[in-house]
């Protein structure tokens, strides 16, 4: 009895793994995570700056676009200071409440994410379906109850998670494998029954990611309706070209997601190094590209950040 209460006090240290196989190379592998950890920070912080100081953008629109921005502020920071500990100086421990503090916000920016992208459906659908009302059906107070909405459902989801976890006995290796605390490879270090914990998990995802892709996609094939339904062909391309850039940015949240499914359940013969690469770029690569989407594809976005770059060096 005092062996189990002894693995699941807060005194447990866990073992963060880099590159598997590449550890003499880990240095080298720092580089292009450096520049891309650099690229998200830089970049989401950028379009932070520019909705907040250009009263142009003060729309909703841009509105959920600054909160996909915290969230790919929040997803960045959560892993940088392991990963970058483990590449630059091998700290490879752990304790266990930072390793469920971490894992709890990685998994709560993620929630937040989908929903966030899930808003920004909407947000598409009722300005395409219903221009002339727009304004009255997203109000601020209305894009204010939907971000505490967000966050509210993303912290109960993850508050459960992390209680479930923390009732569990640890008593075998204390190995994670990837260079962050994931749900799942704490889960599975555990020497009780985890049927439960895996229950509550796969529920969470199905009701969060699973859910709002669903949603999603009901919401682009109604846009697709309305667009058909409008007789003139420049119109037609001009709806379209509005949700270019909210199109990429749920392709670069799913794409990297699925892919890393399939990887895991296909891939039982591909080198370790490949699970922990593919890990990794799930969750820098819609930071690091979603920045880039709405400065490239949203003409509003653009022209403030080179507003704000031309007013820098002015007063240079």
């Amino acid at each position: 009895m005092s062996n189990s209460q002894n693995c699941t006090s807060s005194s447990i240290i866990f073992l963060l793994t880099g590159v598997p196989g590449l550890e003499a190379f880990h240095i080298w592998i720092s580089i292009p995570f450096c520049f891309l950890y650099a690229t998200a920070l830089s970049g989401n912080s950028l379009i932070l700056f520019v909705i907040v100081t250009q009263p142009s953008l003060h729309e909703p629109m841009y509105y959920f676009l600054s909160m996909l921005s915290t969230t790919d502020l929040g997803l960045s920071i959560s892993t940088l200071v392991t990963m970058l500990g483990i590449f630059w100086f091998n700290i490879r421990e752990i304790s266990f409440n930072a390793c469920l503090s971490q894992m709890f916000f990685i998994q709560l920016f993620t929630v937040m994410e989908s929903s966030v992208l899930l808003a920004m459906a909407f947000d598409r659908f009722v300005a395409i379906s219903n221009p002339l009302r727009y304004a009255s059906v997203l109000t601020n107070l209305k894009i204010v109850v939907i971000g505490v909405a967000i966050i509210t459902r993303g912290t109960l989801t993850l508050t459960i998670m992390v209680v479930l976890l923390k009732r569990l006995s640890y008593c075998r290796s204390h190995v994670l494998l990837h260079s962050y605390c994931f749900y799942p490879d704490v889960m599975k270090l555990s020497c009780t029954d985890t049927r439960i914990n895996s229950a509550v998990g796969l529920t969470a995802l199905i009701t969060t990611a699973g859910v709002d892709s669903i949603f999603i996609v009901l919401s682009y094939v109604l846009i697709i309706r309305t667009v058909l339904s409008i007789a003139s062909p420049e119109e037609r391309r001009k709806a379209f070209s509005t949700c270019v850039s909210h199109i990429g940015a749920v392709a670069v949240f799913y794409i990297p997601l699925i892919s890393l499914s399939f990887v895991h359940r296909f891939g039982k013969g591909a080198p370790p190094y490949v699970y922990t690469l593919i890990a990794n770029a799930y969750l820098l690569i819609p930071p690091v590209m979603n920045p880039i989407i709405y400065s490239v594809k949203t003409k509003q976005i653009r022209k403030a950040v080179l507003k704000v770059f031309h007013s820098s060096v002015t007063k240079t």
